[in-house]
């Protein structure tokens, strides 16, 4: 594992280029672009303010840039570096603003989400979407570019409504789960009278959509084909927080995955519906190395830098049950309160589900769909801000906001020291489209990291192929 030299940067303002050519950082009003390979600065770029947000256009050929607080937004031309556009919100202000995934139209949702203005750069004509929903992930795309979901708020209830990206017109139906032609494929409810839904994630083969749910006290689905429909309940005795399975067939919860905080035994029931038990493979901990032990088993060779070093080593050991997470007591009188499953994410072939339960924050779950059951627990020294997997095999990469990078894969999984000049806070992380490095950002600074495929010991003696 190697790592570049550290370059300064502005607000973790760092983004690879769609086709894996490129590396866009910001320095508050400046865009550098690098060539991956070699990190050698291809274009620089100006803007008139400081940059709040870049983002690449689907054929990495135009680089966004942002501007919130001059309601602003700019566009730079990577083949024609003299070309340039400049958008200006005026007195609406600027709160958002996205590529559509043709990369010909830029989406930007004014201030207090009055309403969504898309530009096209091609023809210069402006489009209007009233209603935009004040929250996080309130716009998607599928994967084609043809249908845009927005979730909206009209006459004090929410909907999802769907536009029609060629000419930005309201495809007239209400959704929760829609087929393109436009039919009502399923409805589903987790349960009533509650916080409801979370986080959801499609798996890459499309065969499984996982729900996150912040508890899991009664959960109700309803489906609903032409003029037939069905409903399923199910009763939940402990309120876990849970993952609900769906399969692309008949949309129905094919498995509930449960996030228990004690396990007691190295079989625990994880499936609900009469499944019966799964066997729990193993529970990773992180622990601190001892001194001798760094001094014996050096994370990566000696670099030049390897004297700042200002975080002790730390390396995973397998527990014995029975185990006991740290669990977070949630303040029941805030808004958004931290329970519930607050990140999913599935493996590149479908086989496996990483999952968070943010009352349980220094723990990530990764489930194997294939058996439909509790693979591995992970549980880190402080609690994880970020998991992404590898785009091309089942490799995990974890940070928590210290200066490791952790990774894991099916062989067993490795804590590593990112070296540097004091201590690098690993705050968030991406990977090459490639999957042979990442991009490790922390609040000034980003550093890439080339992985190696050798043979390490892994916790408990396993050995499998890791960086």
């Amino acid at each position: 594992m190697n790592f570049s030299e550290a370059f300064k940067l502005s607000s973790l303002l760092c983004k690879f280029s769609p086709d894996g050519k490129y590396l866009a950082a910001c320095v508050q009003y400046r865009v550098v672009v690098r060539d991956v390979s070699t990190l050698q600065v291809l274009q620089l770029y100006t803007c008139l303010d400081q940059i709040q947000h870049i983002e690449w256009s689907a054929d990495s050929l135009f680089i966004l840039c942002a501007m919130y607080k001059r309601g602003l937004v700019q566009v730079w031309s990577l083949e024609q570096p003299e070309w340039h556009c400049r958008i200006d919100e005026g007195s609406a202000g600027l709160a958002a603003s996205c590529w559509s995934p043709d990369g010909r139209h830029i989406l930007n949702t004014t201030e207090f989400h009055l309403r969504i203005t898309v530009w096209s750069l091609c023809t210069k004509s402006v489009s209007y979407i009233k209603y935009p929903k004040a929250c996080q992930q309130g716009i998607s795309f599928t994967r084609d570019g043809r249908y845009m979901a927005l979730a909206e708020r009209r006459d004090c209830r929410d909907h999802v409504s769907v536009f029609v990206c060629s000419d930005w017109q309201l495809l007239r139906y209400k959704m929760l789960l829609y087929s393109l032609d436009g039919r009502l494929l399923s409805v589903f409810c987790a349960y009533e009278w509650s916080l409801g839904i979370k986080s959801v994630a499609w798996s890459p083969s499309s065969q499984f959509l996982a729900v996150g749910s912040y508890d899991g006290k009664v959960g109700a689905e309803q489906h609903t084909w032409g003029h037939s429909s069905w409903q399923t309940t199910w009763p939940h005795a402990r309120g876990l927080p849970q993952v609900r399975v769906l399969n692309h067939v008949t949309w129905k919860a094919i498995t509930e995955f449960e996030h228990p905080t004690n396990i007691n035994n190295p079989k625990i029931p994880i499936l609900r519906g009469g499944a019966g038990l799964s066997r729990l493979q193993v529970v990773y901990k992180e622990a601190e190395k001892s001194p001798q032990q760094a001094l014996d088993h050096p994370a990566f060779p000696p670099c030049r830098a390897a004297a700042g070093l200002s975080s002790p080593e730390s390396k995973y050991e397998i527990a014995s049950v029975p185990v006991s997470l740290q669990m977070l007591k949630p303040a029941a009188d805030r808004a958004n309160p931290k329970i519930g499953i607050g990140a999913l994410a599935f493996s590149p072939d479908s086989y496996f589900l990483a999952t968070r339960n943010d009352n349980v924050p220094n723990a990530v779950w990764i489930w194997d769909v294939r058996k439909l059951r509790l693979f591995a627990v992970l549980e880190q020294l402080r609690p994880v801000r970020s998991f992404h997997w590898d785009p091309q095999q089942p490799r995990l990469a974890i940070c928590t906001g210290g200066s490791k990078v952790y990774l894991w894969s099916p062989a067993g999984c490795v804590s590593v020291q990112v070296p540097g000049e004091g201590d690098f806070q690993v705050l968030s992380l991406c990977w090459h489209l490639h999957g042979g490095s990442l991009a490790l950002l922390s609040k000034d600074h980003f550093c890439l990291c080339f992985l190696d495929s050798v043979e390490v010991g892994t916790a408990g003696g396993q050995r499998g192929d890791h960086t």
